[in-house]
């Protein structure tokens, strides 16, 4: 299910933002989730633990739903 996340995150540091899409989808919400995370250590955010919550949901749902994608396309 973390397939191609490595490459993902090497596509956003090159500026290919759509194809790091492509590669994981689930790497912009897991980006959100862990900046959220970062700096809520560091500045208190007022809805930070629901926001968390949101998006740890979102992120999981995305990496479930594209690996079962990727698994009936193949």
């Amino acid at each position: 299910m973390g397939c191609g996340i490595q490459r993902s995150i090497a596509l956003i540091l090159r500026g290919e933002f759509v194809e790091a899409f492509f590669m994981y989808p689930a790497i912009y919400p897991l980006v959100l989730l862990f900046s959220l995370l970062i700096l809520n250590q560091f500045i208190s955010i007022k809805y930070a633990n629901k926001s968390i919550i949101i998006l740890a949901i979102l992120t999981v749902a995305t990496i479930i739903v594209s690996y079962i994608i990727k698994m009936t396309t193949n």
